[in-house]
């Protein structure tokens, strides 16, 4: 189905979930990069998640309604599992090589990516205006963090990987949208995050003594990776891909916040510029279908 198929008010509601969630990601990015000063990201991953598992599980079981962690579509499930977790675990690792503002600069790459392949493998029909507002949000990314010249490193090839895995997984839960509870999509991507990051903990030396401060952040962590997931899955559910995923961009503006009050990070006059292209480029791409 094309952007422009779907009502507007069903537009409006996938645009709204997917900046809440993108806001409630960039709270867990900044509390994982906290944890990683201090230990292996892979113990950071496999904290976050346990936590956000038996979070999931809990208040699903309070609701009566059991039935929900099982999926429905367990291939396609496991798979989106596969292209998050590996996602999950490229930008937590790109966080630990680069500033934060160079990985989110890379992680944009995501919308154009995910529009393109949108059109290639959903038949999502994309306008003009669309195309002009992803290519504007990832212009005021440029404005926003001006990104210097510097040596590439596996950090940059991270954060690429996971633009392009994230985008994938924006791809197939447009396919898995119909019959599978939101609870099933997020207790299979933990779970599938939980078995790796073990392995790859115990494989690279095994766990680091945590402080309770450590468990805090973990708890928070956790937390808001839940809501970010359940935000995301029913913007996914209510409007295209190519309507979701540009508001991705909105994360420079909540970088920006989080870097002033946690890491002490000047907001300078550019990023406020940029934030407003990006305001406008998230807008163009909402009122997409308005125009042929």
């Amino acid at each position: 189905m094309s952007a422009e198929a779907l009502p507007a008010p069903q537009n409006l509601k996938a645009a709204g979930l997917a900046a809440l969630g993108f806001a409630v990601f960039s709270g867990t990015d900044a509390t994982v990069k906290l944890m990683a000063q201090d230990l292996s990201v892979p113990q950071v991953t496999f904290m976050v998640t346990g936590m956000a598992l038996v979070l999931t599980v809990f208040f699903t079981l309070v609701t009566g309604d059991a039935d929900a962690l099982r999926p429905r579509q367990p291939g396609l499930a496991t798979l989106r599992g596969l292209l998050l977790g590996a996602d999950t675990l490229l930008i937590y690792y790109a966080f630990t090589r680069l500033d934060l503002a160079e990985a989110y600069l890379l992680a944009f790459l995501a919308p154009a990516l995910t529009a393109l392949l949108a059109l290639i493998l959903l038949g999502e029909r994309v306008s003009t205006r669309g195309w002009l507002g992803i290519s504007l949000g990832f212009c005021g990314v440029l404005v926003a963090l001006r990104p210097g010249v510097a040596a590439i490193n596996l950090g940059h090839a991270a954060a690429i990987g996971s633009a392009l895995l994230f985008a994938l997984s924006l791809i197939l839960l447009r396919r898995i949208k119909v019959g599978e509870s939101d609870a099933a999509l997020i207790t299979v991507l933990l779970l599938v995050l939980n078995v790796i990051t073990l392995g790859l903990t115990l494989f690279g030396g095994g766990f680091e003594p945590a402080t309770p401060q450590h468990f805090g952040l973990a708890a928070l962590s956790a937390l808001l990776m839940v809501l970010g997931h359940l935000f995301l899955i029913r913007a996914g559910r209510n409007g295209a891909a190519a309507i979701v995923a540009p508001f991705q961009y909105s994360q420079i503006i909540w970088a920006c916040l989080l870097g002033l009050l946690v890491f002490n990070t000047p907001i300078e006059a550019r990023v406020l510029v940029g934030a407003g292209i990006i305001i406008l480029s998230g807008w163009m791409v909402l009122k997409q279908g308005d125009t042929p």
